[in-house]
């Protein structure tokens, strides 16, 4: 099987490597991948978000599977272009995509299906705004409607702040605060078939202790061992495969990965998001547990037959990863320092830990910064303690100025909180 990968940061990073260990993949390319993908797919340059040209390249490549990581290109209809051309696509159609490319739609979805969410009210004037953050009250939850790269929502307790960030999109989601633990759960679906993968948690904040400014992701870790054994059951039965009939009733079936942002309130689950792609960092932990070859499960939900699929086997393994990111993210980061003790990773620590790429490019012989978050130390070990002990043993060798990173990822479900 010929696969190609759209994308270019540790999200598809992590799917080309799953991709790149299945027998079933006899050929494996990346467009347009960054520095670390290079070790392991062919990589082809393309503009991702042209559906025109990533279909041309499907088709001179003879790809026989399709995956299109990110978000905006699926926004864009990428996928949709694709499957015009008579090749499988893992991904959702434009229509599909607006789960995640719009928060207003997704809130329709949800009251339609009967799934559980946050109250919630769509503002697109400053009076709105006003009338919906009265009626809130504070934590204030702004969220907006569109597409922002992990990074269009704030939670916080002054009104100011959450009025300005209001005011600044064209059109936002402003809802009631959730409390409780949030969780993260993916599920692959052919539109009509849900199959869930196993629960990760993330770091969104950018500083230890859950402080400072709402980043894409700072970390995560696989398998909660605090949470209740049935949750999957339960968000399959509430949250997934309602919202997937839900979309197969209005014609516009989703088809590829459902990601469910999840907060376990006081008054039991809820849903936060969705997203229509693999999330990251969520998906580095959750593909190092996978045991099940990638490619078949991928091509079933593209090709409508995901039923046909055995049940997916995981390792008994935890995972955590832990994210570097460069000076002064998420605000404007600095780019173009070289990063250094990737090989020291590779020959002192693999296979049980290793580097996926987010923000990098190769100039010469040097990998250098290209992003906000360049990379993402994966480990996995027999607990989440010695899963976390060799992740920062990893990310302790890795040298990039001025660089960042969280010290407490998944510190308190180590230690049994």
């Amino acid at each position: 099987m010929k696969v190609l990968v759209i994308g270019g940061g540790a999200r598809e990073h992590a799917l080309c490597r799953s991709l790149s260990l299945d027998p079933d993949v006899s050929a494996l390319y990346c467009a347009p991948g960054n520095a670390g993908i290079a070790e392991v797919a062919e990589l082809r340059p393309v503009d991702a978000l042209d559906g025109a040209a990533v279909a041309a390249l499907a088709v001179e490549l003879g790809a026989d599977l399709v995956v299109v990581g990110p978000e905006a290109p699926l926004v864009a209809g990428v996928g949709d272009a694709v499957r015009a051309a008579g090749i499988p696509v893992f991904g959702p159609s434009a229509e599909a995509a607006r789960l995640e490319g719009s928060k207003a739609f997704a809130k329709d979805v949800m009251a339609a299906a009967g799934v559980p969410t946050a109250r919630s009210y769509v503002c697109v004037t400053p009076e709105e705004v006003d009338e919906a953050l009265d009626a809130f009250g504070a934590p204030y939850v702004v969220k907006d409607d569109g597409l922002a790269a992990g990074k269009g929502v704030v939670v916080t307790e002054d009104l100011a702040v959450a009025r300005a960030h209001a005011l600044a999109c064209d059109r936002v989601v402003i809802e009631e605060y959730l409390d409780g633990p949030e969780v993260s759960l993916f599920a692959i679906t052919d539109g009509v078939t849900v199959v869930p993968l196993q629960p990760a948690q993330d770091f969104k904040r950018a500083l230890d202790g859950d402080a400072g400014p709402n980043t894409g992701g700072m970390g995560a870790y696989s398998p909660l061992p605090w949470a209740d054994p049935k949750l999957v059951d339960e968000v399959m039965e509430l949250v997934l495969q309602p919202t997937v009939d839900e979309l197969r009733r209005r014609g516009t079936p989703f088809s590829g990965l459902l990601y469910a942002g999840l907060a376990l309130t006081s008054r039991g689950t809820r849903v936060i998001e969705f997203n229509a792609r693999f999330g990251d960092p969520e998906t580095q932990v959750v593909l190092a547990r996978l045991r099940t070859p990638l490619a078949s499960v991928l091509l079933n939900a593209a090709n409508g037959t995901l039923a046909d699929e055995p049940p997916l086997s995981w390792r008994d393994d935890a995972a955590v990863t832990v994210v570097i990111a460069s000076h002064n993210y998420p605000d404007t980061p600095r780019t173009g320092d070289p990063i250094e003790g990737l090989a020291e990773v590779a020959a002192e620590d693999g296979p049980d830990a290793y580097v996926l790429h987010a923000g990098t490019r190769r100039e010469g012989d040097a990998i250098v910064s290209a992003g906000g978050r360049v990379l993402s130390v994966t480990a996995t070990g027999s607990d989440l303690a010695q899963a976390r002990e060799k992740a920062y043993k990893a990310v302790a060798r890795i040298r990039l100025d001025g660089s960042q990173h969280r010290t407490d990822i998944a510190a308190k479900a180590a230690e049994g909180r």
